[in-house]
């Protein structure tokens, strides 16, 4: 960039960031830079990134609230519950540093403990053990059932893996997927050059494997087999779907990079982003629903809020673009009839949610939970914070997947209540036990999306009862001391009571559609939205329908500042120093494309 041309983008520059923080001047005027539609960490992410790039952003929520599925509630003071996200993903997000989440009060409490518990209620294994040099990690997983050259295997595996670990998570996460019309190959995909660098037998037979097909291939135990592929179906991609084991694999190690979650509750992730676009000059407002985005000769222009959202200029003006936070299922709904292609929204409406919902459910109780049958199995930790029970052999996952995938129902039986987490939030946690009397125990079950129960989307709220019953019963049955009388209030989250609370959260699903391989990576959510661009100019998506899903990675916003930077000229221009993009990204200019 020539000197005079820098010159004047840092002008700029500068003149955007002064009225952004203009204040009272900006909050009169209803013309921005960037609209943005939904403050959940997604919508927060882009408007923070935007705001602090130095451009006027306006946010609108519809709910009286922001955070989205970032959400925390106090139902009895005192107590803090997560009814929707209860892990923090993005460890490795360069996010966390880009948007100085640690000045605006972000703050991780560290997982002390994570424990695989058999049906016998016998300890099977403390993951610290497995690389924290405790013990021998081939003795574990030899005592675990595998063979000396699978443990052998598995432990040369993930020890090179190790150091490298947050660029494999990046290149999966945090950059922007490949267009579907390069023809760029599996195997040249970066996420896959770094997997098969540090496997010590690589077969390109690999790529067309699902995760359960590859831990027996390997000789995994079954315990760790059924923790990943719980791991791995709670967060999005199935575990039986071919040729998503790197997807699978990947999502299975995000935790471990931070094994934290925020103080305070998830809500406090959606705290500091707020907080670090307000800072910059963003204006945000709930109780602001949005009925429609104005589009003018094929160009996003603005939106229009409800008459019902309580802020009176009803119509908000985009300069520069229009950005969605919520599910891509609304876009047609926004845009209006006649500016989508009638086959195109058709494939939008025709978008699977199969693949499964998260029942949540959050207690309060007088005591935890204490497992009998191995007292001495958790040494210095008597309260684990996560424990996983009914997670031994991969049979009583079929019975749950059984269930859901081909009886279309929930649990029928308490054999099939398989791999059900818990995360025992106040013993890592006191900040969400501020009332000193009860412990929370936080706790997530797969049942089918509301759309797909053969019973209706009302199903699993109307068995909420007995299948509370079934949860409690199951945790008796391991920790004999947590009898009925020892559980004092239950706040119940359903798949259904999801996709009310949260618009973006259609069909009860975190991801908002199933990630499987024809809809992942560049196909996801469908091939031309992948890299996040719609039909209409000016209109992005930014999602956790988009790629790469849910969870709160905070990579979506990061992989769109990417698109907008190859988009607009302002935005270009303007790069801040604290910006670094992915080193894998491909511009569609250098590919060829636009």
């Amino acid at each position: 960039m020539a000197a005079g041309a820098q010159g004047s983008a840092l002008e700029e520059r500068s003149r955007r960031t002064r009225e952004a923080g203009s204040g009272d001047g900006l909050a009169r005027r209803s013309v921005y830079d960037y609209v943005v539609v939904g403050a959940g960490p997604n919508g927060l992410g882009i408007a923070a990134y935007l705001s602090r790039w130095g451009f006027s952003v306006c946010v609108l929520e519809a709910r009286p609230e922001i955070g989205g599925g970032a959400e925390n509630a106090e139902p009895v003071p005192g107590y803090s519950i997560d009814p929707h996200a209860v892990f923090f993903y993005g460890g490795a997000a360069p996010g966390v540093e880009q948007l100085e989440l640690g000045k605006y009060g972000f703050r991780l409490s560290p997982l002390t403990e994570n424990i695989s518990i058999r049906p016998d209620g016998v300890a099977m294994y403390q993951r610290r053990e497995l690389f924290d040099g405790s013990m021998s990690p081939e003795s574990l997983l030899e005592g675990l059932g595998a063979s000396p050259d699978a443990a052998k295997f598995y432990i040369e595996f993930m020890t090179n893996l190790g150091p490298h670990k947050i660029d494999f998570l990046r290149s999966i996460y945090w950059t922007p997927p490949y267009d579907h019309r390069w023809g760029v190959g599996k195997a040249d995909l970066p996420e896959v050059k770094i997997f098969k660098e540090f496997v010590p037998i690589w077969d390109d037979a690999l790529l067309e494997m699902s995760l359960y097909e590859w831990a027996e291939e390997i000789g995994l135990p079954d315990p760790i087999r059924c923790g990943m592929m719980i791991g791995s179906w709670g967060n999005g991609p199935h575990p039986f779907f071919k040729g998503m084991l790197i997807p699978c694999f990947g999502v299975s190690q995000l935790m471990s990079v931070t094994n934290a979650s925020p103080v305070g509750g998830m809500h406090s992730l959606a705290h500091a982003l707020v907080r670090s676009a307000l800072a910059a000059g963003a204006r945000v407002y709930v109780n602001a629903p949005v009925s429609e985005v104005i589009v003018r000769d094929g160009q996003a222009v603005g939106v229009r809020v409800a008459d019902e959202g309580v802020l009176e200029e009803k119509t908000i003006h985009a300069n520069l673009g229009v950005i969605m936070g919520t599910h891509v299922k609304q876009l047609p709904g926004l845009v209006g009839s006649g500016a989508l292609a009638p086959e195109f929204v058709q494939r939008i409406e025709d978008l699977s949610l199969k693949g499964g919902g998260l029942y949540v459910a959050n207690f309060l109780t007088t005591e935890t939970p204490v497992f009998a049958a191995a007292p001495d199995a958790f040494k210095d930790t008597a309260e684990p914070t996560v424990f996983v029970l009914n997670c031994d052999t991969p049979s009583l996952i079929d019975g749950l997947m059984r269930d859901i995938h081909t009886f279309r129902t929930h649990p029928t039986s308490l054999d099939h209540y398989a791999g059900v987490w818990f995360l025992n939030n106040g013993v890592h946690d006191r900040s969400r036990v501020r009332g000193g009397e009860y412990h929370v125990i936080g706790m997530n079950l797969q049942v089918p999306a509301p759309e797909e129960h053969r019973d209706g989307p009302d199903a699993v709220n109307r068995a909420s009862d007995e299948i509370v019953a079934n949860i409690k019963e199951l945790v008796r049955q391991y920790a004999p001391n947590m009898t009925p009388d020892k559980f004092v209030h239950t706040f119940v989250n359903t798949p259904y009571d999801s996709s009310f609370r949260n618009l973006g959260f259609v069909g009860g699903n975190w991801m908002g559609l199933r990630e499987s391989e024809n809809e992942w990576g560049p196909r996801k959510p469908l091939p031309e939205l992948a890299r996040y661009r719609t039909p209409i100019d000016g209109l992005y998506l930014c999602n956790q329908t988009s790629h790469p899903g849910g969870l709160c990675l905070m990579a979506v916003p990061y992989n769109l500042m990417h698109i907008l930077h190859e988009d607009y000229e302002e935005v270009a221009s303007t790069t801040p120093d604290w910006w670094y993009p992915s080193p894998w990204h491909i511009t569609d200019k250098d590919a060829g494309t636009r």
